[in-house]
Parts: structure tokens; C-alpha cells; sequence
């Protein structure tokens, strides 16, 4: 395509929330003029050290895919197999798009986050990214099992936070008379929105961090590393 043509497509897609580049040698933006900057691009520099470099004969599934920036990233890694999911028609359309420009084999398929096992039929995949979808949620913490159950080796998840940013280790039980750990803004907490936040409805709770470390290990997940705000890359317990 002509980088007038391409342009004139990416328009009619539109409008994208993942700033791709496409095309060559003229190269076309989907979202210059993102709110957030190049993103996710800028967001990834963060966290891409924290999937190996090297992704052959791997496999790969990224759950609220979007516009499909990290399928690419990851197949352009060596990924013998990445699959994207995402319920939104409209993303799915984007990332089908640019998957065709960029010539790159991801496997693109449209469902929801709590039939994942079902998308999938029990596959376990070594890689699973699950960013960006948490607060989405009404029935957090039942999607967060199910994508547990799909990791081999490890899980890039990613949830916008609020409140107390510091954590604390908490009694495993606690009397029924106790009423004061619920003041302590470290307890884990969800906050729940009930209409909309930052002018968007589909935002239904929200975390503080001790409580996305809570979630994580309930479901059987060993958090190994943090490398930046909001972000963890965790494995299976044994």
C-alpha cells in the first residue's frame, strides 16, 4: 500500500489506543497522538527484559491483546506460537490489520477473558501476558483464576493501581473482633467504581498494590520480580 492509502485505512480502523508503525519505508503511525505518549512502546522499554530475549520454540498467549503491540514484540522474538485474544471487534480488526502489514504469523481470536480456557481448549501456553484488563472486570478475581491455570512458566501481568503504594504482611487469619487492619490503607483493598473513572465505564475495580500481590498469590502465582510501577512478572508455585 501507498502511505496515503495506508494512512487512509488506519483512519477507517480507528481510533487505535496501541501507536503501531507501519509500513516501509514510509511509516505510519495508528495513535501519534496518544495521550500517553508512544504507546505502548514507551511503556514496554520498562519490562521487555522480563521475557526472554530469545522466545524459539516457545509459545506465547496475550489475553486483552488490543491492537496487538505485544503479540508483535514477542514474535518478532522467535515465538514459535503467539495467540492474541481480545472480546473488542473493533481491536481485534486493528491488530489483523497490522498483522497483515507487518507479515508477522500471530494467531488473532475473538472472546472473553472468563471462556479463556474454554478459546484456548486447556492449552497451557509458556508465556501468558495479561495486561491492561484487570480493572475491567466485573469478576476480577474469577478471570485471574483462569489465566493462572494457563501459565507454564511465567505470567507478565499489569493492573492500574491506586491508594497506598506501600505494602505490609498481614496476620493469615484474623479474629473476628479485629476492626482496626482495615484502617491501614497497606490492607489489600479493591476500590470498586460504580459509574466511571477517567470518563470510562468499562473501569470496575481497581487495586492497590498489596492487594494485586494478595490476588497474584491466590491464584497460585509467585511473584519473581517487579520492574516498574504496576507491573509483575510471576510464575506457577510448584
Amino acid at each position: 500500500m501507498t502511505a496515503s492509502s495506508l494512512e487512509d485505512r488506519v483512519n477507517q480502523l480507528g481510533p487505535w489506543f496501541h501507536n503501531l508503525r507501519l509500513g516501509d519505508p514510509e511509516v505510519v503511525q495508528t495513535a501519534p497522538h496518544h495521550p500517553l505518549g508512544d504507546f505502548p512502546s514507551n511503556f514496554w522499554q520498562f519490562f521487555s527484559h522480563a521475557l526472554p530475549a530469545d522466545l524459539s520454540g516457545q509459545t506465547v498467549l496475550d489475553i486483552g491483546c488490543n491492537g496487538g503491540f505485544y503479540s508483535f514484540e514477542l514474535k518478532r522474538r522467535g515465538a514459535k506460537r503467539v495467540v492474541g485474544v481480545d472480546h473488542d471487534l473493533v481491536y481485534l480488526n486493528q491488530a489483523q490489520f497490522a498483522r497483515d502489514q507487518l507479515q508477522l504469523d500471530v494467531e488473532f481470536i475473538q472472546g472473553d477473558v472468563y471462556d479463556i480456557d474454554r478459546i484456548v481448549h486447556g492449552e497451557q501456553f509458556d508465556f501468558v501476558v495479561f495486561m491492561g484488563v484487570l480493572y475491567h472486570l466485573r469478576h476480577p478475581l474469577y478471570a485471574l483464576e483462569k489465566v493462572a491455570s494457563l501459565v507454564r512458566k511465567r505470567l507478565l501481568f499489569q493492573s492500574m493501581e491506586r491508594g497506598a503504594w506501600e505494602t505490609a504482611d498481614f496476620a493469615p487469619d484474623l479474629p473476628f473482633e479485629e476492626r482496626d487492619v482495615f484502617f491501614d490503607e497497606r490492607f489489600p483493598r479493591m476500590y470498586f467504581i460504580e459509574h466511571a473513572y477517567a470518563g470510562d465505564e468499562t473501569n470496575w475495580w481497581i487495586p492497590n498494590p498489596s492487594c494485586t500481590r494478595a490476588l497474584l498469590r491466590t491464584v497460585g502465582m509467585r511473584i519473581a520480580d517487579r520492574p516498574c510501577h504496576e507491573v509483575y512478572v510471576c510464575e506457577p508455585e510448584p
